[in-house]
């Protein structure tokens, strides 16, 4: 997902950093994308699904995933990040799924994209990419040492044969 990324310049004390913006710059900005109406020109946001994207094939969204995917979208057009967080069972894997697949298909960005998750569910998240969005390409980069060292030369050194790579937590801190 993009980065939301703004700096105040003010160079002073409680300045958060390079490029960052500060919670009460991001509490304005959230707000106001917030209470944009659908399609308002001037507020540079004019997406909005009324139907799931056509990669997405593996099934009927449904209407409450639909507009948590039409969030993530106008989130990525005001270049601010986001995270679902919702009971489980409710989609989070497909809207998540659908906002990359929708970035490839209409706004020609296909990654690569990292997914990290709990070991637990590294094998769902193939299963449900493979099965939602076929046109996005998946690759779980997770196993031993030599396994790993064997997925970096066949997938991490041409980054054009995949557009997600799935891992885990345990994966991650160990390279």
């Amino acid at each position: 997902a993009a980065g939301g990324s703004v700096d105040s310049g003010s160079g002073g004390a409680g300045r958060r950093g390079k490029g960052r913006m500060s919670e009460k710059q991001e509490d304005a900005l959230l707000t106001a994308a917030a209470s944009e109406e659908p399609g308002d020109a001037a507020a540079g946001s004019t997406t909005r699904l009324l139907k799931q994207p056509t990669c997405i094939s593996g099934g009927e969204m449904r209407a409450y995933q639909l507009e948590g995917l039409n969030w993530l979208i106008k989130l990525f057009e005001h270049g601010i990040n986001g995270i679902l967080a919702d009971e489980m069972g409710l989609g989070k894997t497909l809207q998540t799924i659908s906002i990359l697949g929708y970035l490839k298909e209409s706004r020609n960005i296909s990654g690569p994209h990292l997914v990290i998750t709990p070991k637990s569910t590294l094998g769902n998240w193939n299963d449900e990419v493979n099965r939602w969005c076929p046109s996005l390409r998946a690759f779980k980069f997770h196993g031993s040492k030599a396994e790993r060292v064997a997925l970096k030369e066949q997938y991490l050194e041409t980054a054009e044969c995949f557009d997600i790579c799935l891992t885990t937590y345990e994966t991650v801190l160990s390279e």
